[in-house]
């Protein structure tokens, strides 16, 4: 049995007739950056992440990039940030000159952990919290930080918080009160990837920026046209970070079925667990929930040991599966200046040595997840 990591072409089959449509009607209006479909998605995406406004833009790295440059974040700065994560966290930092601070990650949910980001601080001379501008928490496979800390903690620095959310549309978060939250709605800047692979893919690149302040919408609508407020008149630097019309189309169609996809990859995570109790399978970790809703971008499981051997099993046996991430960003060669040493962070070190990324897409059969539990089944065996 086949059972890739991810098949767009089922979703795309589902949906073939009406991204069509949507397409065609940006070809004929010949509008194809911003305009009206890149609106209508914004307001779309604003009301889904509960935010007031939203700005598209052409990545979730640029949505990263933007969000720093739109707080003169430059030479001489830190940010605070996870070493376990897709690279453009910290390389957006480094594009507009700052230097990443890394703080590691709790051991079960995968994202940066508060009791060390606020031990780190503490750490650091006066001079050194002077030189620290952001924090940015980032919300891995699906699942919220522990926001409510991370943002107490910014707080008492005077720092601002841009949550990477770029896995992590529609997750959501409950504070101690009782209010619930969604990704990118609790930090000053919600940054969300629509990168194919993600829970709701564009057709190429695309991102969105969300946020609550009146004043920082305006600037970054700016900011994304070279900081021109009017043609050709510029009061400030910018960048080109347009999301372009086609884009917000096709994201236009999906964006009515995420919650039915997210839904269903739920469900699939729930099968997955159900299926390892009953069948006892042992030496496997499985992903926790401990947030309000996980929206599983990833099923990411943890095998001490014999992690490659079994991606090489499962893969020898037609399952698609994925490391998530090798290499830990304090050991990639280009952070090399930055002076960490391998053991600096030792649970995002055991995450990049043990973990492997499972098939959870909403089109998978019962019979695919229960083939991929079996063959793990075997081999742990």
């Amino acid at each position: 049995m086949k059972v890739p990591l991810l098949d767009l072409k089922e979703q795309y089959k589902r949906i073939k007739d009406e991204i069509i449509k949507a397409v065609m009607e940006v070809f004929d209006s010949q509008q194809f950056i911003l305009g009206p479909k890149v609106e209508e998605l914004e307001e779309g995406i604003a009301a889904y992440c509960r935010s007031r406004y939203a700005v598209g833009v052409s990545s979730g790295t640029d949505a990263l990039l933007i969000s720093l440059m739109m707080e003169d974040v430059s030479h001489g700065d830190v940010v605070i940030t996870t070493p376990y994560t897709f690279f453009s966290t910290a390389g957006a930092i480094v594009r507009v000159g700052a230097r990443p601070l890394f703080v590691d990650i709790d051991e079960n949910s995968y994202n940066m952990d508060p009791v060390k980001l606020d031990a780190t601080i503490l750490s650091l001379d006066e001079k050194q919290k002077s030189e620290i501008k952001a924090i940015i928490p980032v919300h891995l496979y699906g699942q919220c930080a522990d926001m409510e800390q991370i943002l107490d903690i910014a707080e008492k620095n005077n720092l601002i918080v841009i949550e990477d959310a770029a896995q992590a549309i529609g997750a959501e978060y409950q504070f101690r009160d009782g209010a619930v939250k969604r990704a990118g709605s609790m930090g000053t800047y919600g940054c969300f990837s629509f990168f194919p692979s993600k829970n709701m893919g564009a057709f190429g690149d695309g991102g969105v920026v969300t946020t609550d302040d009146p004043e920082i919408y305006e600037l970054l609508k700016k900011m994304r046209v070279h900081g021109s407020g009017s043609e050709y008149y510029h009061n400030i630097v910018g960048g080109n970070f347009r999301l372009d019309a086609i884009q917000a189309a096709v994201l236009l169609v999906k964006l009515k079925y995420l919650d039915d996809w997210t839904k269903k990859r739920r469900e699939n995570a729930a099968l997955y667990r159900r299926l390892f109790q009953e069948k006892g399978v042992k030496g496997v970790s499985l992903p926790k929930e401990l947030e309000r809703r996980h929206i599983y971008n990833q099923f990411v499981i943890r095998i001490s040991n014999r992690r490659d051997e079994l991606k090489d099993y499962l893969i020898k046996g037609g399952i698609g599966c994925a490391i998530y991430y090798p290499v830990p960003l304090h050991m990639q060669a280009c952070f090399i200046y930055l002076g960490y040493g391998p053991d600096d962070f030792p649970v995002s070190l055991e995450a990049a040595e043990n973990t492997l990324a499972l098939p959870v897409y909403p089109e998978l059969s019962h019979e695919q997840i229960e083939y991929v539990v079996d063959m793990i089944d075997k081999f742990m065996k």
